[in-house]
């Protein structure tokens, strides 16, 4: 069962902005790349820790704990700062984020913090993952949901659409997959690189309930997924349209910052911009 516990709206916003900024101050300090993507997740990720999963940090290994794979593993630092702001662990660990010896590495390793299920960061491999421990769910008889977060770019993948076709050929209703479908991909916009256009359809057309959704709406993210019919034999999919860079007005649908890392001036500016300063 999904959590219904009616949240805090004006609480979830002040999160994504305090996520946001510290994102831009990990990338600063430490040199790490993928901000734009991270940025642009945020909202996602706060609408699914803190209203639709049902989580408790001090029982993080619990079998019948929601599970959350994080596909796209090169913005992983999104992640990173919402486990801990939850209380998975220490807020001080993210200090040590990329560097030599870290827990936190650019691209993270399966259970290397509580909360952390899976290593990701090649491409195409969460849904597929994720299909499977919610398939477990069903045989073990256990009560868990597991999301998907995944970038449009992954769409380009075979095994997802694998993945995408075995979930209602198996009436999996225990997986809702969030796409991160902020229109770039590391050269490039992703049209232009693949045929993504008509996305819900596609997943509609492999037989999931689809919807189209404002992926900073963090109301619409968790009113979507909560209102989704269940019975039916279907997963749930939404593509989250989103900005890379979201937040900060001079990264927002600038692809630059795939690989850009803010200088001291330009943090000032993302936090004042965020509320922060």
């Amino acid at each position: 069962m999904l959590n219904t516990q009616t949240p805090d709206y004006e609480h979830l916003e002040s999160l994504a902005r305090k996520i946001r900024a510290r994102l831009v101050v990990m990338s600063h300090k430490t040199g790490a790349a993928h901000l734009g993507g991270a940025l642009s997740c945020v909202d996602i990720i706060v609408a699914s820790y803190w209203a639709l999963m049902n989580v408790d940090p001090e029982k993080a290994f619990d079998p019948g704990r929601d599970r959350l794979i994080f596909s796209k593993g090169h913005a992983i630092a999104t992640l990173y700062v919402a486990l801990a702001m939850k209380g998975f662990y220490p807020e001080e660990l993210l200090e040590s984020y990329a560097q030599c010896g870290s827990r936190l590495a650019e691209h993270p390793a399966p259970y290397c913090v509580p909360g952390l299920e899976v290593a990701t960061g090649s491409l195409g491999h969460g849904l597929p993952v994720g299909l499977g421990m919610a398939m477990a769910g069903v045989i073990n008889h256990l009560p868990y949901n597991v999301f998907v977060v995944m970038s449009d770019g992954e769409c380009n993948e075979g095994s997802v659409w694998e993945a995408a076709m075995l979930a209602p050929a198996r009436n999996i209703e225990n997986l809702v997959v969030f796409v991160d479908y902020n229109r770039w991909q590391a050269t490039g916009r992703s049209e232009e690189i693949m045929a993504l256009p008509s996305l819900r359809q596609k997943w509609d057309a492999f037989g999931w309930n689809a919807y189209d959704v404002d992926g900073h709406d963090v109301r619409a993210l968790i009113e979507t997924v909560r209102q989704a019919p269940r019975g039916d034999g279907k997963p749930i999919a939404v593509v989250a349209h989103t900005v890379k860079g979201k937040g900060v007005s001079f990264m927002e649908d600038d692809n630059n910052w795939h690989y850009r890392i803010p200088n001291e001036e330009e943090v000032k500016k993302a936090l004042k911009e965020l509320g922060q300063l």
